[in-house]
């Protein structure tokens, strides 16, 4: 098989799936109407997809690629999940009406496509250049394990954030929501609305996130149809997601837990990579039992709060 034809799958499957998902959510007017049974359907959809390709990987590739995506769209996928928190925080703070949120999260998520394309680009070329970066990549991959590990679940203080400070220094803004317009001309001249100042908040914690997430991926592989698929994947179908967290935020008290030891088993991967050979068919488990973990801590162990 021609290497191309690979990559034009891929571009056509993209393409169909960013319409579908603008589609799917574009004129949803109320909060109401992507109720949590039919967000958790469409997210299961989007997973059924990316399963799909991933089969087309393992029966037109080769095995070991089928494994490496199927790693790294889960680190990606469950990466994505402790986004969408910090979203919701955003959006909290913000107090953005209900039916606003999809409007930001559709630009939000293609910004983060392109951008995840020049990081993944980078990360490749300077990793093969440079064989020390891998222990850098995984020292970063500790500390930032460590560091979700003890944040917790501590909420944070986005009024003492510096990018949102600058920012209202910076652009002349609006006090009141202009509908899902990002700009609007009053007597004074042209001014930002909140809804922009909260996508510019998505787009520098999408900036973030990647910085956190490209080099886990980075450690499965770096095989760049495998590490741009597995992340693609990985982002679309995330407003769907979000529809889904949004309402059961609250049960996931244990997912930090086990995103933090990924992160951090991940790490001392890349550290240890030259002395001790980790299969990725181990790799893939030790992600999947984390994952499953900390899913299952988060239901059976959460305490029930009392009700006033």
């Amino acid at each position: 098989m021609s290497p191309v034809i690979p990559w034009l799958i891929f571009a056509i499957a993209v393409i169909v799936m960013l319409v579908a998902d603008f589609r799917l959510f574009s004129g949803k007017e109320r909060e109401s109407a992507v109720g949590v049974k039919e967000a958790l359907l469409w997210s299961l959809f989007w997973i059924a997809l990316a399963l799909i390709f991933n089969a087309g990987v393992f029966l037109f590739g080769t095995h070991e690629r089928g494994v490496n995506f199927l790693t790294g769209y889960l680190i990606e996928r469950a990466l994505s999940m402790d986004n969408i928190f910090v979203f919701l925080l955003i959006f909290n703070y913000f107090r953005v009406p209900g039916p606003f949120h999809q409007a930001v999260l559709f630009w939000g998520i293609l910004f983060a496509l392109v951008l995840r394309v020049i990081f993944i680009a980078v990360g490749v070329v300077l990793i093969n250049a440079f064989h020390w970066l891998v222990f850098v990549l995984g020292l970063f991959l500790v500390f930032v394990g460590i560091r979700m590990l003890f944040a917790g679940n501590k909420e944070k203080d986005l009024s003492k954030n510096q990018v949102l400070l600058f920012i209202r220094k910076a652009v002349p803004l609006t006090k009141d929501y202009y509908k899902k317009k990002f700009f609007v001309r009053e007597a004074v001249g042209l001014k930002a609305t909140p809804l922009f100042v909260v996508f510019l908040m998505v787009a520098v914690m999408d900036i973030i996130f990647a910085v956190d997430s490209i080099p886990a991926i980075l450690a499965v592989t770096t095989d760049p149809f495998v590490v741009f698929t597995s992340n693609i994947f990985a982002i679309l179908g995330l407003r769907a997601l979000y529809s889904a967290i949004a309402a059961l935020a609250n049960i996931f008290h244990y997912l930090n837990v086990g995103l933090s030891f990924i992160l951090v088993f991940i790490g001392f991967k890349m550290l240890f990579s030259d002395v001790v050979h980790i299969p990725v068919v181990w790799t893939l488990g030790v992600v999947a039992l984390a994952l499953v973990a900390s899913v299952l801590a988060s239901v059976y162990l959460s305490k029930p709060q009392k009700s006033a």
